[in-house]
């Protein structure tokens, strides 16, 4: 995910949150329809008639009893209301029940009734986890507005407004673009983290992509967009199976956080115990999610203190972690800020009239995408800085490998460099039947020189040869000081006259170089051994020859070339003096 697209998702978030903002200011005419305040109550046997409405008894105070497996009748005096602008919409926001009808009663006592049931949402369902049903336009006036629910869960989780037509229009579009692009984000992240848990085999990021995955189908299974293709599980289906996503969410993101941090950062004890509040909160999920009587307010009141138990035991494993030096618990402590928030919020304040009715759940949404986001930005900015730390070893680990094969006085190859570029050219040799030669250069009573004017001089005067033997470096000859004052050139393709021409230009050039700032005009020579071996031989080989025609020069007076020609592999081959092997070492 690239800077530029992490601040694309940033602004299209901050856009969400405008939006929701924009929802949340209630149009004119709209009004939240509640329990004992605009709405009164009678329960029935299932059993009860649409058409008996007429001859039941409404109370508008007290909690209504016995419907949950009965039917629930809600009705609103429209004559009680601010009369809405044009056409009246109910907005009903889906919860489990097994049948939803709508009456539409008039002054002219006409009645008009739409439904609803689980697994058949028809044409009222809307993006947002909405049921929208459309009064008909007639001459008379509407004078109330009833609600049959049929096996209804629990009356608290009945969240219903009433709006002016056009209005419902908007806001129904405005939260389907909302919706659906929280939920694109979410894919994004969560693919994302996928492919870095792939990528890099960090198990946090595992979770993550699994809690992206889980708040990702809870979002679409809430706000309804899967009803497009699967119109059978409107209703208590798919309500069951969010309540059971939201509690596996919040298990997922316990373990994406608690993993995240490194184990010396956090005493195992709190990690085991966030672990298990987090694990708590998942199974609690299973009961909650199939619970169709019962006091179910009251088992979602206690999950609420679980997660907020949760909540806190995270904030403190983040806390420890950070004041450790944990990048990871920085980076999920301002992924969990706006999350957490938003959790602790909505345990403390009922906040599902907001929003027009996504309340909670658009702003879990919201905060969600904020999370995976976040966290989806701090991943790749800590990949890129292991990316750039990685980079940076491997140049040091060259730079290392390169100045093991260099001598750090000269520059050039040492004994072990030269081997490694000897190796290629004598296979290069073989491979084309050419001749190679090994040149050994040792500086003439190079000794002395150290003994008279210093080892400083001395270092000066083998740098300032090394420089001079250096220009030899080419495709077909490598250089390298062997030690001390010996120096080595082998060569492939030149031989006879060629070969002792080249010999000879090396040392005069050896000759000809200037160290009068260092030990005046004393002349520096050098006495060479070449072994010219036709087809190339080894490198052992190579080396005892040359090594034996390097003493000859020497003994010959000095400051001469001596060169000894050789069979190549089918001559006999020399045995390896001590410090020759040394060299091969």
């Amino acid at each position: 995910m690239t800077n530029l697209s992490i601040r694309f998702c940033v602004r299209l978030l901050l856009a969400l949150v405008g939006a929701a903002a924009l929802m949340g200011a209630a149009p004119a005419g709209a009004a939240t329809l509640r329990l004992n305040q605009s709405m009164c109550h009678a329960v029935s046997s299932l059993g009860t008639k649409d058409t008996r409405l007429p001859e039941l008894r409404f109370s508008c105070t007290g909690a209504p009893t016995g419907y949950q497996r009965g039917s629930l009748w809600l009705r609103t005096d429209m004559r009680a209301l601010p009369a809405p602008r044009g056409g009246v919409a109910l907005m009903v926001h889906h919860s489990r029940f097994d049948r939803l009808a709508v009456a539409f009663s008039y002054a002219d006592g006409a009645v008009r009734w739409q439904q609803v049931r689980q697994g058949d949402y028809g044409s009222h369902w809307r993006t947002g986890g909405q049921v929208v049903f459309d009064a008909p336009e007639r001459s008379a006036p509407l004078t109330a507005v009833t609600m049959r629910f049929d096996r209804l869960a629990s009356h608290e989780l009945v969240r219903a407004h009433l709006l002016p037509s056009d209005e419902s229009s908007m806001q129904s579009a405005g939260m389907a673009a909302a919706v659906g692009a929280a939920l694109t984000l979410l894919l994004v992240s969560g693919i994302y983290s996928l492919s870095l848990a792939v990528a890099v085999r960090r198990q946090y990021l595992a979770w993550q992509a699994a809690w992206a995955a889980a708040m990702l189908l809870w979002g679409t299974l809430w706000s309804q967009v899967h009803l497009a293709w699967l119109p059978f599980m409107a209703g208590t289906v798919s309500a069951q199976i969010c309540t059971f996503l939201s509690c596996l969410a919040i298990a997922l993101a316990t373990a994406s956080a608690v993993t995240a941090l490194d184990r010396s950062g956090v005493p195992n004890g709190w990690r085991r115990a966030t672990l298990g509040l987090g694990l708590c909160v998942g199974l609690a999920g299973i009961p909650l999610a199939l619970m169709r009587s019962g006091d179910i307010g009251l088992w979602a009141e206690l999950l609420g203190f679980v997660i907020l138990a949760d909540l806190a035991a995270v904030t403190l494993c983040l806390i420890a972690g950070w004041r450790r030096g944990s990048v990871e618990a920085r980076d999920f402590a301002a992924a969990w800020g706006l999350p957490m928030a938003v959790l602790a919020f909505i345990n403390l304040v009922d906040v599902e009239d907001g929003l027009w009715g996504g309340g909670s759940k658009l702003l879990i949404l919201i905060a969600a995408t904020w999370q995976a986001l976040w966290l989806s930005a701090a991943a790749t900015r800590r990949l890129a800085h292991l990316r750039i730390e990685r980079d940076h070893a491997r140049v040091a680990e060259a730079q290392a490998r390169e100045l093991a094969r260099r001598d750090p006085l000269t520059g050039l190859p040492n004994r072990r460099g030269f081997i490694e570029s000897v190796t290629p050219l004598l296979d290069r040799a073989r491979s084309g039947d050419l001749p190679a030669a090994l040149l050994l250069v040792d500086i003439d009573r190079f000794k002395s020189i150290n003994d008279v004017y210093g080892h400083d001089a001395g270092d000066a005067v083998l740098c300032r040869i090394a420089r001079r033997i250096a220009r030899w470096e080419g495709p077909i000859c490598t250089v390298a000081r062997l030690g001390g004052e010996e120096f080595g050139l082998l060569t492939i393709g030149m031989d006879g006259i060629v070969l002792d021409r080249f010999a000879e230009s090396i040392r005069r050039e050896i000759a000809a170089c200037d160290h009068s700032e260092t030990i005046g005009d004393r002349l520096v020579t050098a006495s060479i051994g070449v072994a010219e071996v036709r087809p190339a031989c080894d490198f052992q080989r190579l080396y005892k020859v040359a090594d034996d025609a390097l003493y000859e020069a020497k003994h010959a007076g000095r400051n001469q070339v001596a060169l000894q020609r050789h069979a190549g592999p089918g001559g006999p081959s020399p045995d390896i003096p001590d410090r020759e092997a040394a060299l091969l070492r």
